[in-house]
């Protein structure tokens, strides 16, 4: 596999090394680590994230070029992964980026490197995700257009990792545009991202970079891609994660997708799709819709 993959570590060995045994499978030739250092308030973390850094070390054992971008502090859930993913892109033009809890699908590999071939000059596209929300889409292409994305197991291009914006510079101007009101009109839906981006500037929700990098998306008009069905599993649900403390209804599901990849027959966002995406989302935040919930959420999984 010539795609660059980024794997972006901490302190979980035992999530590190089912992720180490599917880029063994997947051998790509350019494997790029990205490490943050130990907590000093936490006892156990030096020699977790030692160990982890020694699973890195047994069991990258194919041949590649691998770099390592370890710290010595501890950067924490927000600058580690922006500041690792700076690095990545410092250095090549595309990527696919792990996370240390994201078990991929073997068939995820050349899903992104397909995928990150056939749109490297469309500036339209910005993102391309493996983990669906859905098990699966009932539909006949392979992938679709959304504003919505997931990291969990993801790639993307210098190109576009280069508007990322996240300190949120923007945030006036973009309420001022309602931007969020035309990307998302159900008022349910507007109210939660309003929510979100209030958090983020208020120092309440520290920990965030991955909804920055939506509104650089947005505020870019560039489409993300999700696979008609799961390629990615979260495997770091627990009570020693940091966000993931249970999973959703799908986070334990693993698909395969079939090749050749199928294109939609045009680049139009599902609407369908994003809606019934934001619906879990504002169930899952306690929000009430005023209709059908669960009929829509559900519609497009089957």
């Amino acid at each position: 596999m010539d795609t660059p993959v980024a794997l972006i570590v901490f302190n979980r060995p035992d999530c590190t090394v089912e992720v180490l045994k599917a880029l063994r499978l997947a051998k790509p030739n350019h494997l790029m680590v990205v490490a943050d250092g130990p907590r000093t308030m936490v006892s156990t973390d030096a020699q977790k994230c030692g160990e982890v850094r020694a699973l890195i070390d047994s069991m990258v054992d194919w041949d590649c070029r691998l770099d390592k971008c370890y710290s010595d502090i501890n950067l924490g859930c927000k600058r580690r992964p922006e500041t690792g993913i700076d690095w990545v892109f410092n250095q090549v033009d595309r990527a696919i980026i792990l996370e240390d809890d994201c078990l991929p699908d073997q068939s995820f590999f050349t899903y992104c490197e397909s995928l990150l071939q056939k749109y490297k000059d469309d500036e339209r596209v910005m993102m391309i995700s493996g983990y669906s929300f859905f098990e699966t889409i009932d539909a006949p292409q392979s992938y679709y257009y959304s504003f919505l994305a997931s990291t969990w197991g993801w790639a993307t291009w210098r190109r576009a990792w280069l508007l990322n914006d996240p300190f949120m510079s923007n945030w006036a101007a973009i309420k001022d545009s309602q931007l969020i009101e035309k990307l998302f009109p159900h008022p349910v839906h507007t109210k939660y991202w309003y929510d979100v981006f209030a958090k983020i500037q208020d120092g309440s929700l520290p920990d965030a970079w991955d909804y920055q990098w939506q509104l650089s998306c947005w505020m870019n008009n560039g489409y993300r891609i999700f696979p008609h069905t799961n390629l990615v599993r979260n495997i770091g649900h627990g009570p020693d994660a940091t966000h993931t403390f249970s999973p959703n209804i799908y986070s334990n599901i693993l698909n395969h997708i079939k090749f050749p990849l199928e294109a939609p027959k045009l680049m139009v966002r599902s609407y369908a799709a994003d809606h019934n995406i934001m619906n879990s989302f504002c169930l899952g935040e306690g929000y009430i819709l005023n209709h059908n919930l669960l009929g829509r959420l559900h519609r497009l999984a089957r």
